[in-house]
């Protein structure tokens, strides 16, 4: 745990959440948030501490500071210590869940406000299947890039989302051409969501020209050149959930 004083800096926050197993996040408190976004990267996860600050290129960690001037608290979960690379199999695990129980058990203490579980690409996974989880600790869930297709260890088609019972945005790119975040796949998982009280599909388009792989973090697929304009919209829906 941080020392008190530190809790009101960005900082990386260290717990044990399985005996001796750590489990670690990045933490930005800002006064007056009315919200938290306890954010879960694509790929193998993780925030990719690096020089002391978080150096991933993920859509979601690189925004972070879009998500802070938002007027929200902000933490970047991080990888655990016996799942340096989580897969998909793992992102569903008992063992996740146990880790991202504690970092809220850990957020609660320093921030009183709600929190919103939000994911991208296989960052979807976590979000979705904590939000069954741990729906009643959690005010919402935001899917960005939403893993749908068929690949090793399942996706987000694969989660009982029909036992979500909190508002969930679900946020693509017209244009996100990885073959297993496809738009339409993701706007067909809305009719699933039968118990959540507000529930939404936002497709948007813009950005630059990609620079990277369709399923990378600088194609469509993670909002490239319109990272601000994205989180803004995802901030927004999280303050005042919509049909």
């Amino acid at each position: 745990m941080a020392a008190t004083s530190a809790m009101a800096q960005d900082g990386l926050v260290v717990l044990s959440s399985r005996g001796d197993v750590g489990i670690s996040y990045w933490w930005m408190p800002r006064d007056g948030a009315v919200a938290t976004v306890l954010l879960f990267a694509g790929g193998h996860g993780g925030i990719g501490l690096k020089g002391g600050v978080p150096q991933s290129g993920n859509f979601l960690i690189r925004s972070r500071d879009d998500f802070a001037r938002a007027g929200l608290n902000v933490a970047l979960v991080g990888n655990p210590d016996d799942a340096r690379q989580m897969t998909p199999a793992y992102r569903r695990s008992v063992e996740h869940q146990a880790d991202v129980r504690a970092i809220l058990d850990d957020i609660g203490k320093r921030s009183a406000v709600p929190v919103w579980l939000v994911g991208t690409s296989q960052g979807t996974l976590s979000a979705a299947a904590n939000g069954v989880a741990l729906g009643a600790r959690i005010a919402g869930v935001v899917l960005s890039s939403t893993v749908t297709g068929p690949q090793s260890g399942g996706s987000v088609a694969d989660i009982a989302l029909e036992d979500i019972t909190v508002p969930v945005l679900i946020f693509q790119h017209k244009h996100d051409a990885c073959r297993i975040t496809p738009p339409t796949a993701a706007q067909h998982l809305i009719s699933r969501l039968v118990s959540a009280p507000v529930k939404q599909y936002i497709e948007v388009d813009g950005g630059t020209e990609p620079t990277s792989g369709p399923c990378e973090a600088f194609h469509h697929h993670g909002y490239v050149g319109m990272e601000a304009q994205a989180v803004d919209q995802i901030s927004r829906w999280i303050k005042h959930p919509s049909h």
